[in-house]
């Protein structure tokens, strides 16, 4: 209620770009929707994580009993939306999210915040600057609140190798006028890849599901049927959830998020042919993202054992409570035994900020995700001719760097994480863990809205990666074991017992560079899968 004293959200402050330029006011009614985000009733820790990387991963009611929100937190935080004339539109206490929506003038008020229309790079968004705060009966209570700022929070991190023409209006129920780019990069097939990197044989996913993270985009089942018919395999099954309010839009033009969205789903598709595909569609917003991630994990229906994300953005752009948010959704996604692999970015070292400062990508730089980073491949007949870092001027480079934000975890200890290039040379979480490859004069050939062409960039990485954990999966419930779940721990460990992966050696990706072991560029190197699913077994 007005009055009370106030309590700042820790991690919210928000400081708005340099660029942007005021531009007026939303609506005093307009409607605005937030996402809550609340306390567990056990704190999560991350020995907890460790523990179940190595044992039974939870159940999903298990979890929610534990760690899921309290009922009378929920109970105290809906009584403060009464009280603010906002309405609970959804709420669930596994997830520990609450989302509220009211006019613009209620929002505001109980948030201690204020909302203005920004201009920037072309396009208008409701932003802030300053800390969210919340009466001090709900402080602890409440860590974080998202949605207030409606800018874009990430972007997909892929890059066609040459980028086809859009010369006509383009119409999500038919072809667009489009001409395909001259052909002079063949790409491979990620069946091709899948072979290549020793994906193993035996098995093909099924019986597994892998969740893939879009913030914008869509799909057209007409795509996917004749991309799999000229591969020879048959199309996936494949299904689009909705996440606040977005859906499967696909606009037609092969330029936009639908070349990530078709990406992804073609590259699963096609190296675990047997597995589901579920595509969380959501708002390309703080609260988006985290609202996809944290239903994609605590799905009971689809119940995937993989989440697959090729979308991100510097540290620098985030603010510090919703990297909490979405790290500690990761780790809630390990304790129930659902692998994370996420694009490590495509802009080199300086993750493309321009202050001649490195950079690392987010939410690859998570603790408790599998950071995935990009390489140069070619191939001699379906066996690797060579494999380096990918750094191609005018073509992108892979991201990779030392965490600004997360200290060194314990499974990096001995890897050889250098201090970060940047002055003071702190220390820090390593990215990525892993890489494939990424770069688009090698990569893979996918069908967007009508036309073939071929896409690289480290978006391509992670659904790679997950193809592979879905084959893994697939193998280890065949032998009465458990998914992978948080691969991090596993992968440090085997890969100083052994060589389960490709060591890629030569080149950098401008401040940092390869050599023998874990790098700043290709971390412990690309897919073995073969050698990684006997060493799980052994």
């Amino acid at each position: 209620m007005p009055g009370k004293s106030r309590v700042s959200i820790p991690g919210s402050e928000k400081v708005l770009p340099a660029q942007a330029r005021r531009v007026g006011t939303p609506e005093a009614s307009s409607d605005v929707q937030v996402t809550l985000r609340l306390r567990p009733r056990t704190a999560l820790t991350p020995h907890a994580l460790m523990n179940a990387a190595t044992a039974t991963p939870m159940t999903r009611a298990e979890f929610a009993q534990t760690y899921g929100a309290a009922p009378e937190d929920l109970k105290q935080v809906e009584e403060f939306a009464h009280d603010h004339g906002l309405t609970v539109t959804q709420s669930s206490l596994e997830r520990r999210t609450v989302v509220l929506s009211g006019p613009l003038e209620a929002v505001q008020e109980a948030f201690g915040v204020q909302l203005h229309l920004y201009a920037l790079n072309g396009s208008e968004f409701r932003g802030r600057s300053g800390s969210i705060s919340v009466p001090a009966d709900l402080a602890g209570m409440i860590e974080g609140v998202f949605g207030l700022d409606d800018r874009p929070q990430a972007s997909p991190q892929f890059r066609y190798a040459q980028p086809p023409v859009v010369t006509g209006a383009a119409h999500p129920h038919s072809d667009p006028q489009i001409v395909p780019a001259a052909a002079s990069v063949a790409g491979f097939a990620p069946t091709t890849l899948a072979q290549a990197y020793a994906f193993p044989a035996a098995f093909d996913g099924s019986g597994q599901t892998v969740a893939i993270i879009e913030l914008g985009g869509g799909y057209r089942k007409a795509d996917l049927n004749t991309y799999f018919r000229e591969l020879g395999i048959p199309a996936p099954k494949v299904g689009a959830v909705g996440v606040n309010g977005a859906r499967n839009r696909p606009d037609g033009n092969p330029n936009s998020a639908d070349g990530e969205v078709m990406l992804d789903i073609e590259v699963v598709g096609a190296t675990a042919p047997g597995a589901r595909i579920a595509v969380y569609f959501a708002p390309n917003t703080d609260a988006g993202f985290l609202n996809a991630v944290t239903q994609a994990t605590h799905d009971h229906t689809r119940a995937p054992s993989v989440i697959s994300i090729s979308w991100g953005a510097p540290e620098s752009q985030w603010t510090a409570q919703a990297m909490n948010a979405m790290s500690q959704a990761f780790l809630e996604a390990g304790m129930l035994g659902v692998s994370v692999l996420c694009a490590a970015g495509d802009n080199g070292s300086s993750d493309g900020v321009a202050d001649q400062l490195a950079h690392a990508d987010f939410p690859a730089s998570s603790p408790y995700a599998t950071g995935c980073g990009g390489t140069r491949l070619t191939l001699s007949g379906n066996a690797i001719g060579s494999e380096t870092v990918w750094n191609n001027p005018g073509h992108g480079a892979t991201g990779g760097g030392v965490s600004a934000v997360f200290p060194l975890p314990s499974y990096q200890t001995g890897a050889g994480v250098p201090p970060s290039v940047n002055p003071g040379g702190t220390a820090g979480r390593g990215v990525p863990d892993v890489a494939g490859v990424a770069d688009p004069q090698t990569g893979y050939r996918v069908r967007v809205d009508g036309v073939e062409t071929v896409i690289g960039g480290t978006s391509a990485v992670a659904p790679l990666w997950a193809g592979l954990v879905a084959r893994l999966n697939q193998a280890r419930a065949q032998a009465g074991a458990a998914p992978l779940g948080f691969l991090n721990p596993r992968l440090y460990a085997l890969a100083q017992a052994g060589h389960i992966t490709r060591d890629i050696v030569q080149g950098d990706n401008g401040a940092y560079g390869a050599g023998p072991g874990w790098d700043a560029c290709t971390g412990l190197g690309s897919p073995d899968g073969e050698a990684l699913l006997a060493a799980l077994d052994s």
